[in-house]
């Protein structure tokens, strides 16, 4: 199959970027299909003839496009944010990236404006102490236009006059949901009456492109954003994102059909990581939370915001596998690890001393404990907020990883840890991360 996909398994900021930069330098497209610029992927390569390693930050454009020779595509199933979209290429430019020629949006892609983006920040103040933890890009207001059908998309941009009346018959609306806030309506009309000119050249209809492009034999990467626990339906709801993070996103954020795909990677953190709010079992508020935060640098691409740690949750993972149907994992900052002398790894959620036969927020399995002291579904994340976490607990290995290139120099317990994985989850690793840079991975080849 000539169509690849790169998946986040928990809950964001797993490392795919780096993953789908190494991809990316073997394929022709690299196509994003959900989200906004909510996404954020840092890439660290070596550029110009001295290989000065230089950090690139995404947010929306596909991070693949770090290949001189691959072509970008975002897809119908994103919202796309215009001024931060080319803000994003002038700054790629300005670091010396091209993306003249080889970048695209499709005309179906739903749009953000900044009032998405305050109506954001008041539908949080809202919610006060039961606020999601949104980023503020205005993602979730911008969806839920799309899903009431009052949306705008790329193409009404190119009509103008169609797009102004439009444009102000929904302002309207948002001032009477919300009352009024300070909003130049018409300047806005007329920014993106300039703005449709410059983004012209960029648009095209990207489901005939990317079926050509699947016809011509070329090899295509699909690159996630966000991950499975903060998938609008199978994600921690409502501490979620709006869109569809799982491979059902795949399908229906690119118009590509299920038989198309093949190959599906998981990117996976040795230990968990989760931004905003909504519950976290294995989290750890104590020493070794603070240690896997700074030995990590774990703080959003896109928010600056401090992630919450904790250790590496394989019942996330199992429900993760069951979605996505991952053929192989590439595990991402195992050297983090490098200094502990023991790692915990939770591999059971208990209630009452019961053990939970999924993992909550699934979708609508009825269960009920043999002692009678608790009855539901386990989609009520209600049941999420009373487990026990069950932890096996392996050797740490205390020394660098950072300078090994294959799996047999690894110490032995980290083999064994990354093995430990494995046969829970049933599913290869084939690629380890020991680093932040694109030589910082090891690929692990199986006979």
């Amino acid at each position: 199959m000539s169509v690849s996909v790169v998946l986040g398994t928990q809950w964001g900021d797993e490392g795919k970027g780096k993953l789908v930069d190494i991809l990316a330098a073997e394929v022709d497209v690299c196509a994003r299909c959900a989200g906004g610029n909510n996404a954020g992927h840092t890439i660290v390569v070596p550029i110009g003839p001295e290989k000065i390693k230089t950090t690139f930050s995404f947010h929306l454009l596909p991070s693949g496009l770090i290949n001189p020779k691959c072509v970008g595509l975002i897809g119908n199933g994103l919202v796309v944010h215009v001024p931060s979209f080319f803000a994003e290429v002038d700054a790629l430019q300005a670091q010396g990236l091209d993306c003249t020629g080889r970048l695209f949006i499709s005309d179906r892609a739903h749009l953000v404006f900044d009032f998405h983006q305050i109506v954001d920040g008041l539908k949080e103040v809202e919610l006060g102490g039961s606020s999601i933890g949104t980023t503020k890009k205005g993602i979730g207001p911008a969806y839920s236009a799309k899903a009431s059908r009052s949306g705008l998309r790329v193409h009404h941009l190119f009509d103008h006059d169609t797009f102004a009346e439009k444009f102000r018959r929904i302002v309207e609306g948002r001032f009477k949901r919300y009352g009024y806030f300070e909003y130049d309506t018409e300047g806005e009309i007329q920014r993106y009456k300039v703005l449709a000119e410059r983004l012209k050249p960029y648009v095209i209809d990207s489901v005939s492109y990317i079926h050509k492009a699947i016809a011509d034999g070329k090899r295509v990467l699909v690159e996630g954003a966000n991950a499975i626990m903060l998938d609008i339906d199978f994600g921690t709801y409502p501490y979620v994102t709006s869109s569809q993070t799982t491979i059902g996103g795949v399908c229906t954020g690119l118009g590509i059909p299920p038989k198309k795909i093949g190959k599906i990677i998981g990117v996976v953190k040795a230990y968990t990581t989760r931004v905003g709010g909504g519950p976290f079992p294995t989290e750890q508020l104590n020493d070794i939370g603070v240690y896997l935060q700074e030995e990590g640098r774990e703080y959003g691409t896109t928010t600056g915001r401090r992630r919450r740690c904790g250790w590496l949750d394989l019942v996330v993972m199992k429900h993760s596998c069951l979605i996505n149907g991952y053929d192989s994992f590439n595990l991402t900052k195992l050297d983090v690890l490098d200094n502990l002398e023991e790692i915990k790894v939770g591999v059971k959620y208990l209630v009452n001393g019961e053990e939970l036969p999924g993992f909550p927020g699934t979708r609508a399995v009825f269960f009920k404990f043999r002692t009678d002291t608790y009855k539901g579904f386990l989609a009520d994340l209600g049941v999420l907020e009373q487990v026990e976490v069950e932890y096996v607990t392996l050797p740490g290995w205390k020394r660098s990883i950072a300078s090994t290139t294959s799996f047999a120099e690894l110490p032995l317990n980290c083999q064994k840890y990354v093995g430990f994985i494995e046969e829970f989850l049933h599913v290869p690793v084939e690629w380890i991360g020991v680093g932040a840079g694109r030589e910082s991975m090891i690929t692990i080849e199986k006979n």
